[in-house]
């Protein structure tokens, strides 16, 4: 059931493919903090996260009926919003990309455990500092479990410019979060 008014997702979904503006709106609330959040992590900032937001629920919305029902649909709408978070990167930092290949092959990277008392705005906000690419490659990478590969497809880059990219976001994060003094102690760990 969704929302305050106990609607089935099925039927949700039912009215928004009829373009049924109090269920599109409802569908809008129930899922904007969470699909925010996935803005959140690939924009510079929150206006960017909203922009994106929106472009993607406007998508939502217009290919909700093709959702076939072979997952869950919240996961459907989290392709979509990261899929538009992809379009908007691409549209804004075409040549961005560093090239230095030769600097990850065989080399270590430093890794850490997070602290307990590190507070998630923190993480958010020192990953919004990152550099456009290093911030791409990061969130496909760590967050969302893609692999070198899948993140060269989706962005038009070799493999090794992704783990180059994500060597450098590890790097720069570890450096931003050690200047906050949240950093308590770092590990090396072999290339991935």
């Amino acid at each position: 059931m969704i929302g305050i008014m106990n609607i089935p997702e099925v039927e949700l979904i039912r009215r928004c493919v009829l373009k049924d503006s109090k269920a599109q709106k409802l569908l809008y609330n129930t899922y904007h903090s969470t699909l925010l959040g996935i803005c959140m992590r690939y924009a510079k900032n929150k206006t960017e996260a909203e922009d994106i937001l929106q472009m993607g629920m406007i998508r939502i919305f217009k290919h909700i009926g093709s959702f076939a029902g072979k997952g869950s649909f919240e996961g459907w709408m989290k392709r979509i919003v990261i899929n538009v978070s992809i379009d908007n990167f691409r549209k804004s930092n075409k040549f961005y990309y560093h090239h230095n290949f030769d600097e990850f092959n065989g080399e270590r990277y430093l890794t850490t455990e997070i602290p307990d008392n590190l507070e998630l705005k923190d993480i958010l906000n020192t990953v919004q500092q990152l550099p456009p690419g290093y911030r791409i490659v990061f969130n496909l990478y760590a967050i969302e479990g893609y692999s070198h590969k899948e993140i060269g497809d989706q962005l038009g880059i070799s493999e090794n410019t992704s783990k180059s990219q994500l060597l450098k976001a590890r790097r720069s994060l570890i450096e931003r979060l050690a200047k906050l003094n949240t950093l308590p102690r770092l590990k090396y760990a072999q290339n991935e």
